[in-house]
């Protein structure tokens, strides 16, 4: 930035001289130069001959190009300014994307860690067995931790490649298990069909969150005493994921606009939501090559369409936008 404004600076300074220079020799006269009164008769000129400048007429040129100069070192002092501020203003966007994406990214994992942790309390107090719910409890825990590695891994805006490819039911069945405590919580039946074994290049727990954040979405939307259903399946190159609710349908804004940041359509009562987690499922399926849709809503129900690539298929990874 320092090397922009002084060479930005010296242009500036150098095209006024440069023009302060022209006039003056444009306006100015000698005397005692060649035809003058009582100069030499061949046009020679004695060292004596002086260099009249007109101030009246130079005057109004020294007054603009000093304006002129210090407006165009104005605009050369904002846009250096601006350039330096421009990284800063991207990496706080960044950094608040970061922590709002984690903060809802750990919301779900958390609410179902602590309706595990009270269930685990109810059976105690009943003098129930309590070795399953700890078992459950330490899967919940680990997979939050491999949940931040993610995160962390992922914060670059890079697909992160397994060591090999990963069967989507796997990690379909992993996110049905942790959403169980929710889904009960709101009296909201979980079911998979899984009808096919395909594989992908993703990371199973990128998998798992991304399954999380559509039946999270799907189970706050759904009504008491009804189901959503995870469906597994192959279409094409394409491993497909739908998450079918039997809500009220998308209400309040345009389906496509259920995947831009913030926005959220209206609410169930059940707790609220930030708008983050649709926007963040977008941005994984995209980086992977793969793509998330609203298939179908009514008033009978919404359908969420993930789409990514099988192993082996030929895609496209790209990088999200802040």
């Amino acid at each position: 930035m320092g090397l922009f404004v002084g060479v930005a600076s010296a242009v500036i300074i150098a095209a006024g001289v440069g023009i302060l220079l022209a006039v003056i020799l444009a306006t100015g006269r000698h005397e005692g130069g060649p035809g003058a009164p009582g100069g030499p008769p061949d046009g020679r000129r004695f060292v004596g001959d002086s260099f009249v400048v007109d101030v009246d007429r130079v005057l109004p040129w020294v007054i603009g190009l000093g304006i002129v100069g210090v407006a165009l070192l104005a605009v050369v002092g904002w846009l250096a300014a601006r350039r330096a501020s421009r990284p800063l203003s991207d990496a706080l966007t960044l950094q608040r994307h970061f922590v709002a994406d984690a903060s809802h990214e750990l919301r779900t994992p958390l609410t179902a860690l602590s309706s595990r942790i009270q269930l685990l309390q109810r059976r105690h107090d009943r003098g129930q067995p309590i070795d399953e719910t700890l078992v459950e409890l330490r899967r919940d825990v680990g997979a939050m931790t491999a949940l931040l590695t993610d995160l962390l891994l992922t914060a670059e805006g890079a697909a992160v490649a397994p060591e090999r490819p990963v069967l989507v039911a796997d990690a379909v069945r992993q996110a049905i298990d942790a959403m169980e405590p929710l889904a009960e919580d709101a009296d909201v039946r979980l079911a998979a069909d899984i009808e096919s074994d395909v594989a992908v290049e993703v990371p199973a727990t990128t998998i798992a969150r991304v399954v999380i954040a559509l039946i999270d979405n799907a189970v706050q939307h759904a009504p008491a005493q009804t189901a959503v259903t995870v469906q597994v399946g192959r279409q094409d190159a394409f491993a497909t994921v739908r998450v079918r609710d039997e809500g009220g349908g998308i209400r309040g804004i345009d389906p496509d606009r259920v995947f831009d940041r913030f926005a959220r359509s209206g609410e169930t009562g059940r707790r609220r939501g930030f708008g983050i987690g649709l926007a963040l499922v977008r941005q994984v399926a995209t980086r992977y090559g793969g793509s998330v849709d609203v298939e179908l809503t009514s008033p009978e129900g919404t359908v969420f369409l993930l789409r990514l690539p099988a192993a082996g298929a030929e895609r496209k990874r790209t990088r999200p936008t802040s």
